[in-house]
């Protein structure tokens, strides 16, 4: 067996997810909140390499063949705030995330603060979805009756009059989160969210995403050269296996 050859597939391969990631970070780069997907790489052993046609698995002078393999995830690092004096945008200034309610009722969690007023005077995610307060209820903001304040601790006030407290929940472990579209990520199950008493909020602020353009770009030139790279040594061997096998006759 070639090994060389299977090798440089399995590179190929993880360069396919690598370029992938890459991709969907450059794409969703101006998203408000969104966290960029990284691709880790390691070796994985994949058995022995025997010399001897009669050694027997684990004796004798044999090689450890290993393999590339490439597993995703995410990078929850915070991003940067920038003004909008939007007076529904808020941006979450240290750890944790908003609570949603999907149309079926389930919850998601975003740091995506671009909020809006649905014509049912309920405060919702960019997305459509209920924005959900501590108490787990969607905010409703009554008719004329003033503008929207939102204090630093995420109080919702109109004329001096509380519409509730956003929830801000966040996780022991942000691997519990999976991605879904729009910045938007769910909990696996089994996991419960935690509320983050001393939450901290900025109202006319949004978070972008913590994706850097330049950086990604130059990460596409880097997978291009390797994919390259393989795809030559790929040639490479399979010529040297023809010439081989045109040699044997």
């Amino acid at each position: 067996m070639n090994v060389g050859l299977y090798q440089s597939a399995a590179s190929l391969s993880a360069l396919e997810k690598w370029q992938d990631s890459v991709s969907q970070n450059i794409t969703s780069a101006q998203v408000i909140g969104y966290r960029k997907r990284v691709v880790n790489f390691s070796a994985q052993m994949a058995g022995e390499l025997q010399y001897g046609q009669k050694s027997a698995s684990g004796r004798g002078e044999s090689t450890g063949m290993v393999f590339p393999a490439a597993t995703g995830s995410i990078n929850f690092k915070h991003a940067e705030s920038h003004p909008t004096r939007g007076e529904f945008d808020v941006a979450i200034m240290g750890d944790g995330y908003f609570e949603v309610r999907q149309p079926d009722g389930t919850l998601a969690y975003t740091r995506n603060g671009e909020f809006r007023l649905g014509a049912d005077r309920i405060l919702k995610s960019s997305h459509g979805f209920e924005v959900l307060t501590t108490d787990g209820e969607p905010v409703v903001l009554p008719q004329a009756a003033g503008p929207l304040i939102i204090t630093e601790n995420g109080t919702l006030m109109q004329n001096g009059v509380p519409r509730g407290r956003l929830a801000v929940k966040d996780f022991a472990d942000e691997a519990a989160l999976y991605p879904l579209d729009g910045g938007l990520f769910g909990v696996r199950p089994g996991v419960e969210a935690e509320t983050v008493e001393n939450a901290s909020v900025q109202q006319g602020y949004l978070e972008g995403s913590n994706v850097a353009s330049l950086r990604e770009m130059v990460d596409l030139v880097l997978i291009s050269r390797a994919y390259e790279a393989n795809q030559r040594i790929i040639s490479s061997l399979d010529q040297q296996m023809q010439k081989t096998l045109d040699a044997l006759g």
